[in-house]
């Protein structure tokens, strides 16, 4: 990766709060290039440009900074990581936090292993598997202080998917489009049947581009009912 790219991954993140030393940039580097090189092989992004990876998928990842809930000790689930994001960007920005990554598709899971190796990052579980299924395991329901999704499905929806895994008083940060507040609108029941709230919506615009999006941070207020999640077909179907 050549100067001008470190240029942007750290001027950006210093345009979001966000101070990285070398280890971070040499870690970001590592998982740029194994992101492009896995990606040669199987689909994880349409994003193939270094500058776009950085700003598009790094960057973007680490805006959940601006919820300011992520200390660095916190226990995090990341529902349909994809390629790793938002969770790895943050578990390199916070090596200590304690993470698990979700994803239904086994090519993704088999990568991320990979890349969880390569960087030597340490306190990460892989599981790959549905999160209406995963909702319903005793060792994962409601042992996370922070659940996060990034651009997996519409709001209400989305709090079916991960409330489950969130602790009372824990967190969901969803990242969202710029224009959410139909879906806001919409989620309204499956927040109250979920036993939650929207705390905040923060506005982001991205270093370097002219893109805005929103992070939807919803806090947990008491226990999920026990038939939540339900069957991906009844979600599906009947979404609340």
């Amino acid at each position: 990766m050549n100067r001008e790219y470190i240029d942007i991954l750290v001027n950006g993140a210093n345009d979001l709060g966000i101070e990285l030393n070398m280890f971070h940039v040499e870690q970001f580097l590592k998982y740029s290039d194994l992101l492009l090189e896995w990606n040669e092989k199987m689909n994880l992004t349409a994003i193939t440009g270094e500058r776009e990876i950085i700003i598009k998928h790094f960057l973007d990842s680490l805006t959940a900074s601006k919820c300011k809930i992520i200390k660095g000790h916190e226990k995090i689930i990341d529902v349909g990581a994809g390629a790793g994001f938002p969770s790895v960007p943050l578990k390199i920005l916070y090596p200590s936090l304690k993470l698990t990554i979700v994803d239904s598709l086994k090519k993704r899971t088999v990568f991320l292993d990979e890349l969880v190796s390569y960087l030597n990052l340490k306190d990460v579980e892989i599981i790959h598997g549905r999160a209406e299924d995963l909702g319903k395991d005793s060792g994962l329901r409601e042992k996370y202080d922070i659940s996060l999704s990034r651009a997996v499905a519409q709001l209400n929806v989305l709090v079916e998917y991960c409330i489950p895994f969130t602790k009372v008083d824990g967190y969901l940060i969803a990242y969202k489009g710029s224009n959410t507040d139909e879906e806001i609108a919409t989620s309204q029941n499956a927040l109250n049947v979920l036993r939650c709230q929207i705390e905040n919506v923060i506005d982001v615009t991205l270093p370097y581009t002219d893109i805005h999006h929103k992070l939807v941070l919803i806090k947990k207020l008491d226990a999920t009912d026990s038939k939540y999640p339900r069957k991906p077909k009844l979600i599906e179907k009947s979404p609340l």
